[in-house]
């Protein structure tokens, strides 16, 4: 028994070696600022994959719209790089807001429910849809699906804003 346990101390020993701590790579950082909107307006599907673009060169750090100027001068600062300003053929940087769906007026039909990256649309087909307020990025991705017009964006407010930073500097 005692053995067994020297064994598995000695493998957990070298495992905390191999891998330290903070195991951060470029990519995980560069995935840190970005804002998590999941709304591919970089030409990705979602803030990882243009993470790793940039990490490989296939992406410039100018691609994020909901970022902004801020953003592109963050990235710029954490890789070393001149800054630059938001190339606006990927979009406008707009407030950051929620989704909200007016539950009278929906139909059920579930379109948006398919179209949102970050899963925040609680429903079921052929019943009226929700939004989870929490998981919600702002992408609009679930607006131009919907047949009845009943999902607009909200801007978040300043508390939302504040406690979102929070959130995100936990992570």
């Amino acid at each position: 028994m005692v053995g067994m346990v020297a064994a598995i101390g000695f493998v957990l020993l070298q495992t905390a070696r191999r891998w330290p701590e903070n195991p951060t790579t470029p990519a995980e950082r560069i995935n840190a600022l970005l804002p998590q909107t999941q709304c591919g307006q970089c030409g990705y599907p979602g803030c990882r994959p243009y993470a790793q673009a940039i990490v490989e060169g296939t992406a410039d750090i100018d691609q994020c719209a909901p970022g902004g100027d801020a953003l592109v001068v963050a990235l710029s600062r954490l890789l070393g790089r001149s800054p630059a300003k938001l190339d606006r053929n990927y979009g406008h940087p707009q407030p950051l807001a929620v989704a909200r769906i007016d539950e009278a007026a929906c139909i059920g039909c579930a379109l948006c429910i398919a179209a949102c990256p970050t899963d925040a649309i609680l429903g079921a087909s052929r019943f009226t849809h929700t939004v989870i307020r929490s998981e919600c990025t702002g992408c609009e991705l679930c607006v131009a699906p919907c047949p009845v017009d009943c999902i607009v964006l909200e801007p978040l407010s300043d508390a939302e804003v504040n406690a979102n930073l929070q959130a995100a500097a936990c992570h």
